[in-house]
């Protein structure tokens, strides 16, 4: 018998189930998160048309769609309708490919900059469920450190940018190119120490306090982060928006000096990568403060959804969780259309005169709170 088949007798049924349930809750994730992209898009328009006075998108339609009673009308006039004009729009549109620029590293750019965020989000609980008295998350996969793998990897979206602004051989490309990654490196030492504090408190009841799972647990039942360790939650909001490059951060596409920043170049289904991975992040870092500093799943602080109410309970937390996602993104969008852009040295100013010295700062004052509590 071959080492072959001997490999494949040994695979019992409860490890391909196992495999299969992994590879559905992945496909699960990912279309969550993109669908989160996706409707983002609308809300982005829809809430700037309402801040501006507008109607926003309400006439595109799709015939037989539009034809329906009742729901043509509501996707129509919501704006829902030109989400798939810009899709079709996307993927039919011509896509030359520039003469001038280094053509592996620009093909290879939009793809950097989405993969992290699918990859990122595979570790996130989006919810819990109780198996005899034990707690479990729900996500597809549950590692001891995945607050380090989320926040590392999401992070690498960055290559994509200095990708795109490399090869585009632009100098505006290049500009926003150099600016994410300076933004990048000033904003992530922030957030880091702003997610210490996190950590040092969970570890006071856990064993894995580099867990996001365990995070959230911590937060079950009592107060959230964010009212017990408000500055941590300012200082990596704040870093958030900068590594998302969300308004007023967004120096790597700043149009009013670099046309479009490190995408510059690109069109069509590229530059449709580009977006959508764009919104991924933001709803990725959503997440992540939601299960840092707004306690996850949980309803209220001080409180959880009850263990005796069994799946039930399970779909009410992930409602929960979905809820504070979306709520976090519509702050993101309304921050964008209130706050005016700054400039480049008062976005590194921020960086490492403000946030850094101010995390420093929290995370002393809180080891110096433990050390006399405790």
């Amino acid at each position: 018998m071959s080492s072959i088949s001997f490999c494949l007798l040994a695979f019992s049924w409860d490890s391909v189930l196992g495999v299969l349930l992994w590879i559905v809750a992945a496909i699960v994730v990912l279309a969550l998160v993109m669908t989160f992209a996706a409707l983002s898009v609308v809300a982005e328009r829809k809430v700037c048309a309402f801040i501006q006075g507008r109607y926003g998108p309400n006439r595109t339609a799709i015939p037989l769609v539009a034809a329906i009673p009742m729901v043509g009308n509501f996707l129509k006039r919501n704006g829902l309708m030109q989400l798939v004009a810009d899709g079709a729009k996307f993927l039919l549109k011509e896509d030359p490919l520039p003469e001038h620029v280094n053509k592996f590293w620009y093909m290879l750019a939009p793809v950097m900059s989405l993969s992290p965020v699918l990859i990122a989000a595979c570790v996130i609980p989006l919810g819990v469920y109780w198996s005899g008295g034990e707690a479990f998350p729900l996500s597809a996969a549950n590692l001891d450190v995945s607050l380090v793998f989320a926040l590392a990897v999401s992070s690498l979206g960055v290559y994509g940018a200095i990708m795109a602004g490399w090869s585009s051989n632009s100098k505006f490309s290049y500009h926003g190119a150099i600016r994410a990654s300076a933004q990048t490196v000033s904003y992530e030492l922030s957030m880091w120490l702003a997610v210490l504090p996190v950590v040092m408190f969970t570890a006071l009841d856990s064993d894995n306090p580099l867990n996001l799972f365990e995070i959230a647990n911590a937060q079950s039942g009592s107060a959230w982060f964010v009212l017990s360790q408000p500055v941590s939650a300012l200082v990596f909001l704040v870093a958030l928006f900068a590594e998302t490059n969300r308004l007023p951060f967004d120096m790597a596409e700043s149009e009013t000096d670099l046309v479009s920043g490190y995408h510059t170049e690109y069109g069509s289904f590229k530059f449709g990568l580009f977006f959508v991975g764009e919104y991924g992040h933001v709803a990725v870092g959503s997440a992540i403060f939601a299960t840092l500093f707004l306690g996850a799943w949980n309803p209220l602080p001080w409180t959880e959804w009850p263990e005796a109410w069994g799946w039930i309970s399970s779909v009410l937390a992930c409602l929960t969780f979905l809820l504070k996602i979306a709520a976090m993104i519509f702050f993101f969008i309304w921050v964008r259309w209130s706050v005016p852009r700054f400039r480049y040295d008062q976005v590194m100013s921020l960086g490492w005169k403000g946030l850094v010295p101010l995390g420093m700062l929290n995370l002393v004052a809180y080891m110096a709170v433990s050390a006399l509590a405790y």
